[in-house]
């Protein structure tokens, strides 16, 4: 009888090479998918994180609103009691401040609309902007554009060079050593306690009835802040109420230019902010570039004229956002363009009065030139 023939060493390794070709298999899509993933994520941090912001961000405190009370042909001393205040016997001085980039047609819709009610304008220009790109200095140019107001005009100029690519300053230190220098302007200006302080960026425009206010009634909070409505690219595209970065004053020994919040007060409709409102393509990209998120230009295509004129005209976010919102019922409200209005109701009279000019930043006027 022969002996029992024996499997070969093969036959006993055959299980364990078919395990190691199925985990082979396994772990390839595998770690495809995990470097689909990371790729992924590098390319859409920002997007992931504002999607997901209603899980890991707490929204501010809300604001105490205050009540805006006006109506055509109504006196100081009756708008006044209506807000819980009385009428002063003469009105306080207003100074208006703001840091200005480049933004000329927006200035000057401010300042000629504010010009009966404002005592002095106070304005600080840099020839670099927050991220050190070297730029005009635009207001000085054309200083005969606001001739009409030079008597009340504040102005200097901030040197700044360009920031180093290794240095630690970031936009948000170079902004704040501007708002710093505008403190030391303020000071210059002839400005004393008890003096009305607008603190504003230039584009939010605080309504005449909301400077009135301040000029006449006795009462008003030392320090609120004004609830603007937001529009982005001309006033066809209000967005919501959301601004309230302005800010009104009754300056003291202590008060400082800031751009953040000072008060748990608001003023409700108490003005205009319109953001990115250019008349030329060649100002939306170097604005893009040169404020404190430029990091939000993720791709040259972003800067494309044609690009930017399609956004403008139909709503969609410049950058390619979402929205910045604390709740998911909020953020899926604001995705996508921001629908258009046709009104031009209750917007800066002198715009209104200049439509020809400014056709730009009315409803239907979304075409720019280059």
């Amino acid at each position: 009888m022969r002996p029992p023939l024996h499997k070969s060493g093969n036959s006993h390794n055959r299980p364990a090479a078919i395990g190691k070709f199925l985990s082979l298999k396994l772990m390839l899509p595998i770690a495809l998918l995990i470097s689909v993933c990371v790729i992924a994520v590098a390319q859409y941090h920002q997007s992931i994180t504002y999607f997901l912001r209603p899980l890991w961000d707490t929204p501010p405190k809300p604001f105490t609103r205050i009540p805006h009370y006006y109506a055509p042909n109504t006196s100081m001393a009756e708008l006044c009691k209506l807000h819980g205040w009385r009428a002063l016997s003469s009105p306080r001085r207003v100074f208006d401040a703001v840091l200005f980039n480049n933004e000329l047609d927006i200035l000057e819709i401010r300042y000629r609309e504010l010009f009966p009610y404002v005592d002095k304008f106070v304005i600080l220009e840099a020839n670099a902007t927050f991220t050190g790109i070297p730029k005009p200095l635009s207001f000085s140019q054309n200083l005969k554009r606001f001739a009409f107001a030079r008597s009340k005009i504040v102005y200097d100029r901030l040197p700044i060079s360009r920031l180093d690519p290794e240095s630690r300053r970031q936009p948000f230190d170079v902004e704040a050593s501007h708002r710093r220098a505008l403190n030391a302007l303020l000071r210059r200006s002839g400005i004393a306690a008890g003096d009305v302080l607008i603190m504003a960026d230039a584009d939010e425009i605080p309504s005449t009835e909301t400077v009135q206010l301040l000029r006449w009634c006795d009462g008003v909070p030392p320090v609120m802040h004004l609830e603007l409505e937001n529009y982005m690219y001309s006033f066809e595209f209000p967005v919501d109420h959301s601004s309230w970065r302005a800010t009104a004053h009754l300056f003291n020994e202590r008060t400082g230019y800031r751009h953040s919040r000072q008060s748990d007060l608001i003023l409700a409709d108490a003005g205009w902010h319109c953001s990115f409102c250019f008349r030329e393509i060649r100002e939306f990209a170097f604005k893009m570039k040169a404020y404190s998120h430029a990091d939000r230009v993720r791709r040259e295509s972003f800067l494309d004229p044609a690009r930017i004129q399609r956004v403008i005209c139909s709503g969609d976010d410049l950058f390619d956002m979402l929205p910045e919102e604390y709740t998911f019922r909020d953020l899926f409200k604001k995705m996508g363009p921001i629908p258009s209005s046709a009104s031009a109701v209750h917007l800066p009279s002198y715009l209104i009065k200049n439509a020809d000019r400014f056709r730009f930043l009315l409803p239907g006027g979304c075409l720019r030139s280059e």
